[in-house]
């Protein structure tokens, strides 16, 4: 996989609304780990790396678990995650492949009974915000920090 430009030294003001809406996210009262869990499912889903490194090494900083973080693919089989994570995971995978679920009735009302309609403004904001990092991470082709072209067997 070849790099491709770099968009932080290319445009840093075209970033700038993007940095504002991370740092929102952040500060947004949402629980540090339900947001890492949020990034990360959905980064799974889309399929990048960078940004799967980047928030399994500050879920680990925050003490997540690694078994709840290896798990996290069929959190659907696993009793790891509380009722409040799983309906913000139901969630980010229904606006992560909104092309194919619509949004469905069902995931929002379930997502409603953990969340306040102010938080659920957040939720959608951060799974919004982590699509289109994805996006940039895998439209620009960045490499995570230990990305390396594996060694060639020794003959």
């Amino acid at each position: 996989m070849n790099k491709r430009l770099n968009p932080y030294t290319t445009a840093p003001d075209a970033l700038k609304p993007m940095m504002a809406l991370e740092e929102a996210v952040a500060n947004s009262g949402l629980e540090h780990s339900l947001i890492e869990l949020v990034k990360m499912r959905a980064s799974q889903i889309n399929g990048c790396a960078y940004c799967l490194h980047m928030h399994s090494a500050d879920a680990r900083k925050a003490g997540e678990s690694e078994a709840r973080l290896y798990l996290l693919s069929a959190w659907h089989e696993s009793a790891l995650y509380t009722p409040r994570e799983r309906a913000a995971l139901t969630w980010t995978e229904a606006l992560t492949l909104v092309p194919q679920t619509h949004a469905p009735d069902a995931d929002y009302e379930e997502a409603l009974r953990h969340f306040s309609g102010e938080e659920m403004v957040k939720l959608t904001l951060l799974i919004g915000a982590i699509n289109v990092w994805n996006r940039i991470a895998i439209g620009f082709r960045l490499h995570h920090p230990n990305d390396r072209a594996p060694k060639a067997a020794a003959a």
